[in-house]
């Protein structure tokens, strides 16, 4: 299957007519927080190292797919991540400050410290909490599309998963029930290379995974996944499609994983560190975006170190707002589950406060909010 393009590796327009020509506000919206996004997963990964958070996941070499995605999205579309389009979530604005409550599991996280760090999720924003289980958001993705559909909303879902992912058994579930139910969502693939340590050629035998959707019925396209503005007219119009005709899309954005899979993952185990390196210098879609810009006369290199300096800062002082605060309150433990607590919930509640009223040095809760 052929992949769609509208920049080559250097920036220029390959058919004209192709650009979207989006508004030069909107193009440096979409720079700016990528590279506030790789501010923040270079501060947070060395935090990890450092024994600061727990784990972490960086996005490098994937920017492409989170913000020409969020930049053709309404806000009032719903978005299920898997774990790494934290630039997406940026866009549409989360902002870095409640990344890092989130990632330090404090009393600000929305999360109310319940999840592994960037585990994002935001009811305001429309963004679903992400899970850790691999491709549970693939069916869930398909019954919210349903349910809105029902409801009559202008709006889809998207569902981001990665080519490992689609050896679920849950994405044909979730592909085969959006397409029978003519659900408006679209299921946008990262085919980064690698699942966790598996290469994609000992992942499957056909093309991809684009061509897996002509099975179910689905319009689908593959697309070059470090070119934002051809991930942008893509997105744009399986929108289109997913919306006014009531239909299901995939997308496969083919794109390269450059960093480690996690803070638990040493890549160099698996793949020569020289692959990582000629892929940042050949094609990054920062540097391949950067260039578009500099052609319009629309950023500079001053332009570009200044941005560096100051996203490094936000993230500096986020990091530290967040360092700075206490845990969310012990009494979490027993929300947010029930409407009403059930009697059971009730006693264990009130027996740990006996356990820590009676037993306070092995139960210190200073480090935790009061209520």
């Amino acid at each position: 299957m052929p992949t769609y393009r509208v920049l080559d590796i250097e920036g220029k327009v390959i058919v004209e007519g192709q650009d979207p020509e989006l508004s030069k506000e909107t193009c440096l919206n979409i720079y700016r927080t990528m590279i506030s996004l790789n501010q923040m997963d270079m501060i947070m990964y060395e935090a990890q190292r450092q024994g600061r958070i727990s784990f972490y996941m960086t996005n490098y070499g994937e920017e492409g797919t989170h913000l020409g995605t969020a930049a053709a999205l309404s806000k009032d579309d719903v978005i299920f991540g898997q774990y790494r389009e934290a630039g997406a979530l940026l866009y549409r604005g989360f902002t870095i400050q409640q990344c890092m409550h989130q990632c330090y599991s404090n009393e600000k996280d929305l999360g109310k410290g319940r999840q592994m760090p960037v585990h994002y999720g935001s009811k305001a924003l429309n963004i679903q909490t992400i899970s850790s289980p691999l491709g549970t958001q693939l069916p869930q993705a398909a019954g919210s599309a349903y349910a809105l559909k029902r409801e009559g909303k202008d709006a889809c879902v998207v569902c981001f998963f990665g080519e490992g992912a689609a050896s679920e058994g849950d994405f044909h579930a979730a592909l085969n029930m959006a397409a029978t139910t003519e659900s408006p969502v679209i299921f946008f693939c990262r085919n980064n290379g690698y699942a966790i340590s598996t290469p994609a050629r000992e992942q499957y035998r056909g093309d991809g995974i684009a061509n897996r959707g002509h099975g179910y019925g689905m319009h689908t396209i593959r697309v070059d996944g470090n070119d934002v503005l051809a991930v942008y007219n893509v997105v744009k119009e399986a929108r289109r499609i997913a919306v006014e005709e009531q239909k299901p899309v995939l997308i496969e954005a083919l794109t390269y994983r450059v960093g480690h899979h996690s803070t638990s993952d040493d890549s160099s185990a698996y793949r020569p560190k020289k692959e990582v390196s000629d892929w940042m210098k050949q094609d990054a879609p920062i540097n391949r975006f950067r260039k578009y810009l500099e052609a319009k006369k629309w950023w500079s290199d001053e332009q570009d170190q200044s941005l560096r300096k100051t996203a490094r800062a936000e993230v500096l002082e986020a990091f530290a707002n967040a360092e700075n605060l206490k845990k969310p309150a012990v009494s979490n433990l027993f929300t947010d589950v029930y409407d009403e607590k059930p009697w059971n919930i009730v006693e264990q509640e009130e027996k740990l406060k006996e356990l820590m009223a009676k037993y306070p040095s092995h139960y210190d809760d200073s480090g935790f909010a009061k209520e």
